[in-house]
């Protein structure tokens, strides 16, 4: 296989409930792709590049990533979800009520019809690589799809636990330096015992207004059902229903997913798949970036430089994700 091919890149547009999505194929200029690689994007607005507005800068992982596997000869599409990317403003109305675990499959599935409409080859050699949340939306199509189904999977930064436990965790994390903190955890657990009861969210107004603002958009009519079936939503328990090879990528810089906590139990529902691997790289951060910063001087503000420009990948994940994919793909390219 070539290494470091020139690529190109066009845009892509198909319909999900009448509500337009917007996508990216990169793909090598001087070779024709036998393998495909369709990228899943995090939770929130995070667009195709997995860049959000919510964070300070461009340089998605995603991009650089697609760039580098087009490079060796992989044809990758990522898509903007609806409730994210330039049409966000227009597709949220439209969506109030109805965002869901479904519709997120039907996002997924609406770009793998797209891909392999245009390279029906690919519904042989089509691989998933994902982000955080995008983990759980590509498990759940895997489990239900019927054709076009994935032959691989590569998870990064995917959660193990229950999604409500990785939650509070994080809050516990941001709460730990302040005086009160364990009464202001008892404050966040009661509200979020509010919310999985289906019941109104009153935030203790003692609770820093970040937090309490996080409650308040889990709760936020838009978000729902789906933020509720997501709080209680055990990724591990789904996994093990997966058989294809998967590849489990949780970098020792990640502040948002442990690779301890989340990884033992990835590792215990996989424990039956003869074709999973695990990395666990030394300086990989969440969004596969490397990070200098010793663990122990880590803190949520490292979201904050995530998409920084002077940011690049992490090379030890960077090779296992390449590597994996080809030897997967059993990768060949013709002219």
């Amino acid at each position: 296989m070539a290494e470091n091919m020139p690529v190109e890149s066009e845009e892509v547009q198909w319909k999900v409930d009448k509500i337009l999505m917007c996508g990216t194929i990169t793909r090598p200029k001087e070779v024709t792709p036998t393998a495909f690689v369709v990228f899943v994007a995090g939770s929130g607005p995070t667009d195709r590049d997995w860049c959000s507005p919510l964070l300070l800068g461009a340089n998605g992982s995603a991009k650089l990533l697609a760039d580098v596997l087009a490079a060796k000869g992989f044809l990758t599409l990522r898509y903007d979800k609806r409730a994210s990317g330039p049409h966000v403003q227009e597709n949220v109305p439209k969506m109030a009520g109805k965002i869901s675990m479904q519709s997120h499959i039907d996002e997924l599935s609406g770009a793998i019809d797209t891909l392999v409409s245009q390279n029906p080859v690919a519904r042989d050699n089509l691989f998933a690589l994902t982000s955080s949340e995008g983990a759980i939306h590509a498990i759940n199509y895997q489990i239900r799809a019927k054709h076009n189904r994935f032959k691989g999977l590569v998870l990064t930064g995917a959660p193990g636990r229950a999604i409500g436990q990785v939650g509070r965790s994080q809050v516990a994390n941001q709460l730990a330096s302040l005086p009160n903190a364990e009464t202001l955890m008892k404050h966040y657990d009661e509200a979020i015992a509010a919310f999985v009861a289906g019941k109104t969210v009153m935030p203790d107004s003692s609770l820093p207004q970040g937090v309490q603002q996080m409650l308040l958009g889990l709760a936020n009519p838009l978000n729902l059902p789906f933020a509720r079936e997501l709080w209680t939503y055990n990724p591990s328990e789904y996994l093990a229903k997966v058989q294809e090879p998967i590849l489990i990528v949780i970098g020792k810089k990640d502040v948002q997913t442990d690779w301890q906590a989340d990884g033992k139990p990835l590792e215990a529902a996989l424990a039956q798949n003869g074709n999973a691997v695990f990395v666990y790289p030394e300086n990989a951060d969440h969004v596969l970036k490397h990070e200098e910063t010793p663990h122990e001087k880590l803190s949520s503000q490292v979201l904050l430089r995530y998409n920084a420009q002077d940011r690049h990948l992490d090379q030890e994940a960077l090779d296992a994700i390449c590597g994996w994919l080809v030897k997967q793909a059993n990768y060949t390219s013709k002219v």
